[in-house]
């Protein structure tokens, strides 16, 4: 996750010094996450049946060989817009791929009573990598210039690819798990979107993940050459890293507080009340005029993104049912990573109108009325048990 942050930093820094075009910032968001939208109830599906270690490798293949196109590509002076979106969108293939995978792939490693504590780690190792690799793309950008920094950033992936090829697998989930059943298409992808629907918390936690990401998700990360220069920090230097690795910073912070000391347990209730928050933060970050409260309001905002999205992730890996927990992940996948596509939409394409400002400050207040009115909602309709 940190690896392909990375290569969003390097590659959107280039774009906007090439191209200065909000709309092809809007393309790199949406081309990144049609793919999770269209096929990731399908690459769920095949996490129930094959063998989940080469899936993930064969995304990471595709990472390593989109980044050494980048680095190329910078490497010869020679950019081009369809140049990016090709890579961009094979970018967005790969991530459908293993994604899915990756979650499910707990549940191969560790037995049932370590199980809420694994998904716990490994939704706040992917939110922290998701969050730290701004900052190390920063760094990168910053001490080799974008084309050395992005052929380094292929051989970040290699270690997972190395350590798939004997990986844990199987042994802590044999006998435990049926047949998978053959795949119908969306007759299976509807079925599940069912079975989400009969439980309160994954149907919760799902169209709670699938509104943030519909209305914000990350699309802000794309515009953010746009918001440094307009803070006054708009080079590649320093500055212009701590602007990004605030985001980090607050996302480490939520991640050492929810596996410390119980000070967070996942409860739905819980989750709501964070990404509120999340709102709030970048509510401000968008209105803001000073570098100081900029960085502030974004360390808050990754503190509050890595604390819900994780929470409403270990409440859906925890109360899916074994037997098509694949096809449950991937339906999650596609409402917390399809949906950011249309957040491409609100940030990047208004912003080409409104003023990124604007539109982020739009779209942020807009999700907080819309998780304002389900909490409430949700109050309201039935009383406080444990874990909701």
């Amino acid at each position: 996750m940190m690896a392909d942050n990375v290569e969003h930093v390097i590659s959107y820094w280039v774009m906007f010094q090439k191209f200065h075009s909000p709309a092809l910032g809007a393309f790199a968001v949406v081309s990144h996450w049609v793919p999770f939208l269209l096929l990731a109830g399908y690459t769920g599906s095949l996490a129930d049946r094959f063998d989940i270690r080469r899936l993930i490798q064969v995304g990471m293949m595709l990472f390593i060989g989109v980044s050494v196109c980048w680095g190329w590509m910078f490497l010869t002076d020679s950019p081009a817009i369809w140049k990016a979106m090709v890579l961009l969108t094979v970018h967005g293939i790969a991530g459908v791929i293993w994604t899915p995978a990756a979650q499910v792939l707990i549940h191969q490693i560790v037995t049932p009573e370590h199980l809420p504590s694994a998904v716990r780690l490994g939704a706040t190792s992917r939110y922290l990598g998701s969050l730290a690799g701004p900052a190390v793309g920063a760094g990168l950008l910053l001490a080799f210039g974008p084309a050395y920094g992005i052929f380094i950033n292929a051989l970040i992936y290699v270690p997972l690819l190395v350590w798939l090829v004997n990986a844990p697998y199987g042994s802590a989930a044999k006998g435990r798990r049926p047949p998978p059943p053959a795949i119908n298409g969306f007759a299976d992808i509807w079925a599940t979107m069912r079975v989400v629907a009969r439980s309160r918390v994954l149907l919760s936690m799902t169209v709670l993940v699938g509104a943030a990401s519909f209305f914000v998700g990350n699309a802000y990360q794309a515009q953010m050459p746009g918001f440094a220069v307009d803070l006054g920090h708009g080079r590649a230097d320093f500055s212009y890293s701590v602007l990004l690795a605030a985001d980090a910073a607050g996302g480490l912070a939520g991640g050492l507080l929810l596996e410390s000391g119980g000070m967070l347990p996942p409860r739905a209730r819980t989750a709501f009340i964070l990404a509120m928050i999340w709102c709030c933060a970048l509510l401000g970050f968008a209105r803001s005029n000073t570098y100081a409260v900029a960085i502030t309001l974004l360390f808050v905002a990754g503190f509050m993104e890595l604390a819900f999205n994780s929470m409403a992730q270990a409440l859906v890996q925890i109360n899916a049912p074994a037997e098509i927990r694949g096809w449950v992940i991937g339906v999650f996948s596609m409402s917390a990573l399809g949906l950011r596509t249309f957040s491409g939409l609100s940030v990047g394409l208004l912003g080409a109108s409104l003023g990124i400002h604007n539109s982020l400050a739009l779209s942020a207040a807009g999700l907080f009325v819309v998780i304002a009115m389900m909490f409430l909602g949700r109050n309201l309709r039935a009383p406080v048990r444990a874990g909701l």
